[in-house]
């Protein structure tokens, strides 16, 4: 077997590689640029790219970083192109920010640099983390898309560019595009991870998200941005969880064979020793997915006035006659009754668990659709309401190869159990 490049290892890989020795920063940012040079002009992942500031950062590593053992030392990242970074523009998906220059690093990326991360440029984001697409392509076959609104940073680690990337989710912005591009995405419970710096699009329901290609490095990175020392790396060996499946949920809008692949994948998982139940999802709860356009929309307006008053013409149409107009129309009678129907469903979080210590679903409808659009967003829009941690594994394919994620939910405040379950079902729950 040929020896994997820098590029494709894992960030875990890279830190002990240059622990011991065996290679620098430099070499590892290398790589990663030349892997960028190579499939960038066929998948458009990046918004702005600075290959010389990466170096000079792997540079300083390599002079001084390995002596403090830093989590993420000389890894490259991607970075969501609605998350300020002083050193890059970021444009927010819009003409109408072109070549905007912040003025200090968002919380996420400042953390990611301090332990040792080498940002190597801002990823594509649909036009304000919202529907209208960007130019990201899917890495698996040109003609889909990779899911939105961080399309570029999925595709970005799909592609080995980087193996690590944030992003941000406000509905299915980070579970959905990981799914399509077949790498692991994970969502926190809701603000516990600072998102100070990062554009707003819906304040009760923003959250970073962030794409690897391993559980291990999700666990890393996620410890790396909240700014606390990493945990222990999650054990394949700890438990066989407790599975509650969400059998039918949404299955009237699943592609053809994606129920099938997600029940075939909690057998495999039983057999290898988890112990598994279906799981009903009470009707209030499926209530919420449509509550979720009038929350998101309601906030969102009032968000983007200044855009809406003084630059409407450059404002797509999707977003015109779409999440404006919604907007727009929500009275806010509507969106506090909505609200208030979020905090009755959390207080049923422990019914809908039940012994269950997570929750199994689909992550999308099915395979990357062909064409641009950033695919169905109801898959995740109650789940992020409720504000649980999720994450999506690469564990299930469709009719032609594609992947398909399987998502994984825990209750608030559970992300360790969660991402401990993602490890042994990781382990497990391949073909």
């Amino acid at each position: 077997m040929a020896a994997r490049r820098l590029n494709e290892l894992s960030a875990y890989e890279v830190v002990g590689l240059i622990m011991q020795g065996q290679t620098n920063a430099r070499a590892v940012v290398e790589a990663c640029i030349e892997q960028v040079a190579r499939l960038e002009p066929d998948v458009f992942a990046f918004e702005f790219l600075d290959y010389e500031n990466a170096r000079r950062s792997a540079l300083a590593f390599d002079a001084h970083g390995a002596a403090r053992t830093l989590p993420i030392l000389g890894v490259c990242l991607g970075v969501k192109d609605i998350i300020d970074t002083a050193d890059m523009p970021t444009c927010y998906g819009s003409p109408i920010h072109s070549g905007h220059r912040p003025s200090a690093d968002a919380a996420c990326v400042a953390l990611s640099r301090k332990s040792g991360g080498i940002v190597l440029g801002k990823t594509v984001t649909t036009e304000f983390a919202n529907l209208h697409p960007g130019k990201t392509r899917n890495p698996h076959d040109k003609r889909r898309t990779p899911g939105g609104s961080s399309s570029g940073s999925a595709a970005a680690v799909a592609a080995k560019m980087v193996p690590l990337a944030i992003g941000t989710q406000t509905t299915s912005s980070t579970i959905r595009p990981a799914s399509f591009c077949g790498v692991v995405g994970f969502v926190p419970t809701y603000a516990t991870i600072s998102v100070s710096g990062v554009r707003a699009a819906a304040g009760s329901l923003d959250r970073i998200g962030l794409f690897a290609r391993t559980v291990d490095d999700i666990a890393l990175f996620a410890d790396v941005v909240r700014g606390i020392p990493p945990a222990a790396r999650p054990s394949t060996q700890a438990f066989a969880p407790r599975l509650g499946v969400c059998r039918g949920f949404l299955e009237e809008r699943m592609e053809t064979g994606t129920a099938v692949a997600l029940g075939a994948l909690a057998q495999r998982l039983e057999a290898a020793g988890a112990v598994v139940a279906d799981v009903s999802v009470p009707a209030n709860f499926m209530q919420l997915t449509s509550q979720h356009r009038f929350i998101s929309s309601f906030e969102f307006v009032r968000n983007f006035t200044y855009e809406i008053e003084n630059h409407w013409e450059r404002l797509s149409r999707t977003l015109r006659d779409g999440r404006i107009t919604d907007g727009r129309e929500c009275t806010f009678d509507e969106y506090l009754a909505a609200r208030r129907m979020v905090v009755e469903a959390l207080a049923q979080i422990e019914t809908l668990f039940g012994p269950h210590n997570v929750l199994l679903a689909a992550s999308a409808a099915g395979e990357a659709p062909v064409g641009m659009a950033t695919g169905d967003f109801a898959f995740c829009a109650l789940w992020t309401l409720l504000g649980l941690p999720a994450v999506s594994l690469p564990l299930m394919t469709g009719p032609t190869g594609l992947p398909i994620g399987a998502q994984l939910l825990a209750r608030p405040g559970a992300d360790l159990e969660l991402l401990a379950a993602a490890a042994w079902i990781m382990a497990n729950g391949s073909h």
